[in-house]
């Protein structure tokens, strides 16, 4: 079996698993299967300590259009984000997230001001099967002297072939969800 290596003795097909890439083979397998038991799971947590009371932190997080303001202009595949449904945030808000990957829409799924708060998004084909889908969260905690203790709580699916991506998605996910709790810290720091 011929293709590239990453060492000397990676075949072809295990050195693009390792890059998190599929190979020809692994692809041709995967078409055979029922594309709904192909998924993969990315799961993790983030914790911050931010020096703002609870409340502020639950409103900055809550406030889709205002996260334009503090999160990263560089490091962030996130280009822009707008509120969809009228109002003020709550339970089944919408939203339109422009990515560098395209749009991706979601809504609010979880609202419990100010210790819960959990975004869900998704990515269809054309077709409208679901690729990939998220649900970005935010647990808060009140800490000392005005502080809240942030955890942010990221959970991703991917489905058929991306599955097959699902390290490299990792890679991605644990990137931007880092930048994105990074700087709602450093736009408190800033603010102060």
């Amino acid at each position: 079996m011929a293709g590239p290596t990453v060492a000397a003795g990676v075949p072809g097909p295990f050195a693009l698993l390792l890059l998190g890439l599929p190979s020809p083979e692994v692809l041709r397998v995967a078409r055979q299967q029922p594309m709904m038991t192909l998924m993969g799971v990315i799961e993790f947590e983030l914790v911050r300590h931010i020096r703002a009371p609870i409340e502020q932190v639950f409103s900055r997080l809550a406030d889709i259009d205002g996260h334009n303001d503090w999160m990263p202009k560089k490091g962030s595949i996130l280009r822009r984000t707008q509120q969809l449904s009228p109002g003020e945030p709550t339970l089944g808000t919408t939203y339109l997230d422009e990515t560098s990957y395209g749009p991706t829409p979601g809504d609010i799924v979880e609202f419990d001001p100010p210790h819960k708060l959990v975004y869900h998004w998704w990515d269809k084909s054309k077709a409208g099967k679901v690729k990939l889908e998220g649900w970005p969260g935010y647990s808060l905690e009140v800490g000392d002297q005005d502080t809240t203790l942030v955890r942010h709580h990221a959970k991703m699916h991917t489905y058929g072939l991306y599955q097959l991506a699902t390290p490299l998605l990792r890679r991605i996910a644990v990137r931007e969800r880092s930048a994105t709790v990074d700087a709602l810290k450093v736009s408190f720091e800033s603010s102060g």
